[in-house]
């Protein structure tokens, strides 16, 4: 008996998400000492308030005018919460790294899971590593704005940097973000604490201050029910359409969610937390996002002059005319929107840094079950820092080299938005799918669970991803010309058709989804 006592109260003291992992067949290999709120922190990093909304917002403004824009927010936040409630249920029944990939495999069963886990975790590589990319493009773009307006603006013969120098900012900031997360996972974990404050408190003065100082602010009746369109610049005449466009914006910047379940073998009671995480990431960028929006487009001073060409900001980024306008028009110098837009670009830093730790984890749960080349060399853990170094900075290799077209082509950011969108949110579908159809007797309910509206919710959350991914496929501006091309269903279908091709001639045979690396006796599962 004596010799029992001490057994128990180690296995009573094992953390639930360490115990749920166990039964799933894997051992703890990660650290798992991330709190709720560090793991919202890297959540609500990865959706970000302003990163989203920022470099989307002057091209939806454009397609419908402010009433469009701003009811798209309300009607994209409302869809979003099917998707996250659905990802919460499962999230809590399968607390591990590879989330999305390993809810696939079990959720579709023994015949079709390793077809589901295949597409699914590829889709969100190409997603996460996409990611990286649109934080770093807007990220450069901002400190663009900040560098024009720094050294005396469009007009005053300010410096706007060339495309060389922009790719340049591009690769700088993806290599520091590479270099913070091949340091130990609290590093990390502290700076995106510190990224949660800076995004609420930066995002309450900008939403604040940005009305306040502006000398005039547009009416409710223009922001709330001002429709117009703007042929002559999008060459687009159909309403239906530009409207589907200008949602854009908001079904961009509302996703992002998942990180918190890449994060449950690294987060105590992931069981409970992730579910949490992912919901309380959603509730706030949903408020604060739409609060953000407001203070933009209420602070408008002329409409037509954001896009000119020969404006303060060369007409190259509408929210730094915006905040530019409301600044020079009441102090007569561009401090002030400088101060601001340094905000913003903290906001994209934070969002970077949080979407490579995120992009890593997939990276590197997907080699532990053999699916990417050479796995042996990217799931190799650092032997001091305990984080998976190797995969890091292929995610890192890879972001550079999709930012390269940059010195050739102008239509980058809307090419890597458009496959960020469909790799990550298509991802999301999968596992959703699997819960549609699957027996109920075979899924292991976790804390978060549905019950009877698991189906309705998951059918409402798989249709609105499937219109999501269609509309990143449209053009987005007429005629189509080189410079106007989103080439984004030209890479996605290059993409996923060499993916799938390599699936059915080589790798069904050796795939077999999520390989355990504990033993479990039979019948313990």
């Amino acid at each position: 008996m004596g010799n029992q006592r001490p057994e128990a109260a180690e296995v009573q003291e094992m953390d639930p998400g360490e115990k749920r992992l166990n039964e799933l067949g894997y051992k703890q290999e990660l650290r798992r000492e991330m709190t709720l709120f560090k793991t919202l922190a890297i959540s609500f990093s990865t959706m970000t308030l302003f990163t989203g909304i920022t470099p989307l917002y002057g091209s939806s403004l454009l397609y419908a005018g402010p009433a469009s824009l701003v009811w798209g927010w309300v009607v994209v936040s409302f869809f979003t919460w099917f998707v996250g409630i659905a990802m919460a249920e499962i999230c809590s029944s399968f607390p591990t790294t590879g989330s999305l990939y390993f809810w696939a495999a079990h959720l579709a069963g023994p015949r079709w899971g390793p077809l589901a886990s295949w597409c699914c975790a590829w889709l969100e590589t190409i997603g996460l590593v996409a990611g990286i990319g649109t934080q770093a493009y807007a990220g450069s773009q901002t400190l663009q704005s900040i560098i024009l307006l720094s050294t005396g603006t469009n007009k005053g013969g300010g410096y706007f940097a060339p495309k060389w120098l922009f790719l340049c900012m591009y690769i700088g900031l993806t290599l520091i973000w590479a270099v913070l997360n091949t340091f130990a996972l609290e590093v990390i974990a502290f700076i995106d604490v510190i990224s949660i404050w800076w995004q609420v408190i930066g995002g309450m003065v900008i939403v604040i201050m940005l009305p306040l100082v502006s000398l005039t602010t547009k009416s409710a009746s223009y922001v709330f029910t001002h429709f117009e369109t703007s042929p002559a610049s999008t060459g687009i005449s159909s309403k239906p359409y530009v409207v589907v466009l200008s949602f854009l914006v908001s079904q961009y910047s509302l996703y992002g969610y998942d990180a918190a379940a890449h994060l449950t073998e690294e987060t105590k009671g992931a069981d409970k937390n992730g579910p949490i995480a992912i919901l309380s990431s959603i509730g706030i960028i949903t408020v604060f996002g739409w609060a953000y929006i407001l203070a933009l487009t209420f602070s408008i001073q002329d409409f037509g002059y954001l896009y000119d060409p020969s404006n303060e900001t060369a007409g190259a980024f509408v929210p730094a005319q915006i905040l530019y306008d409301a600044f020079y028009g009441r102090y007569h110098n561009s401090a002030g929107a400088i101060v601001l837009l340094f905000i913003i670009w903290g906001s994209f830093f934070f969002g970077g840094l949080s979407i490579t730790t995120s992009a890593a984890r997939v990276v590197y749960a997907l080699s532990r079950d053999e699916g990417i080349p050479f796995s042996s060399i990217w799931r190799k853990i650092h032997p001091k820092h305990k984080v998976p170094s190797n995969a890091v900075w292929l995610c890192a290799a890879i972001c550079i080299l999709l930012g390269l077209p940059i010195l050739r082509v102008n239509v980058v950011f809307t090419a890597i938005t458009s496959i960020c969108t469909i790799g990550w949110v298509g991802g999301y579908a999968v596992p959703i799918f699997a819960r549609i159809v699957m027996d109920e007797k075979n899924f292991k309910a976790g804390p978060f669970y549905l019950g009877r509206a698991r189906r309705p919710v998951c059918i409402v959350a798989f249709l609105w991803i499937c219109y999501t991914c269609s509309v990143f496929l449209l053009p987005t501006y007429y005629p189509l010309s080189w410079s106007t091309f989103n080439y984004a269903p030209v890479a996605i279908g290059a993409g996923l058709s060499l993916i799938m091709l390599w699936w059915v001639l080589d790798a069904r045979k050796w795939f077999k989804g999520p390989v355990r690396n504990i033993d479990i006796p039979k019948g313990k599962v």
